[in-house]
């Protein structure tokens, strides 16, 4: 499925939606998830390739596995987490997508501690000492 395919369900998914909210409210939100789970699952492929991508040059830059497993998590959590607080924002429950949005952030940053750690090691090996 290309763009083009994805933007066009996504158009006809929002027209559905705006048609079926005064209707069936509960039948709109469902139609949304629905529409969300199959732009992922289209999406799945190219994620796949991309995350091949990044490990390859990360091979090739000679960084550290560890080091290139956490990134891929922290571009996953902050995908998850905005499809999450997206599908929440949808269903009008604000509140609870700002919260979702803050497990992220932490999430996050609890997983990029031991890279900002080896960062700043880097940075203090290179400074002349006392």
């Amino acid at each position: 499925m290309d763009i083009l395919q994805i933007v066009i369900l996504g158009i006809i998914a929002s027209i559905l939606y705006i048609v079926l909210k005064d209707l069936n409210a509960s039948m709109a939100f469902f139609l949304i998830v629905i529409t969300g789970i199959i732009i992922i699952l289209a999406v799945i492929n190219q994620i796949s390739i991309i995350f091949q991508l990044i490990e390859s040059l990360g091979t090739k830059a000679n960084v550290e596995g560890m080091y290139m497993e956490t990134i891929l998590k922290i571009i996953g959590i902050a995908y998850i987490a905005e499809l999450g607080a997206s599908l929440t924002k949808d269903a009008g429950l604000g509140s609870v997508a700002a919260k979702i949005e803050l497990a992220g952030k932490i999430f996050i940053l609890l997983l990029a501690v031991p890279i900002i750690t080896a960062v700043i090691e880097a940075i203090l090996s290179f400074l002349p000492t006392a």
